[in-house]
């Protein structure tokens, strides 16, 4: 087998990450078309996500370039 058993927990320890960081991503909407809501600009959404996601993404690569 190319990957041995922890590229495969550290593959889903990075999925975890990712996940995470689309979930803090969700909301913000308003209810009403007419008010806007400014929650939707706030950091945890506009830095806080994205820089989780993209960490994720990089754990990613470095769980299936990893040799043990």
């Amino acid at each position: 087998m190319p990957l041995t058993r922890r590229n495969y927990i550290l593959l889903a320890v990075g999925f975890a990450v990712i996940v995470l960081g689309f979930v803090l991503m969700t909301g913000g909407g308003s209810d009403s078309p007419e008010e806007f809501n400014y929650a939707m600009f706030s950091w945890r959404r506009i830095t806080l996500a994205p820089i989780l996601v993209i960490g994720g993404f990089a754990f990613e690569i470095y769980a299936i370039l990893k040799r043990f």
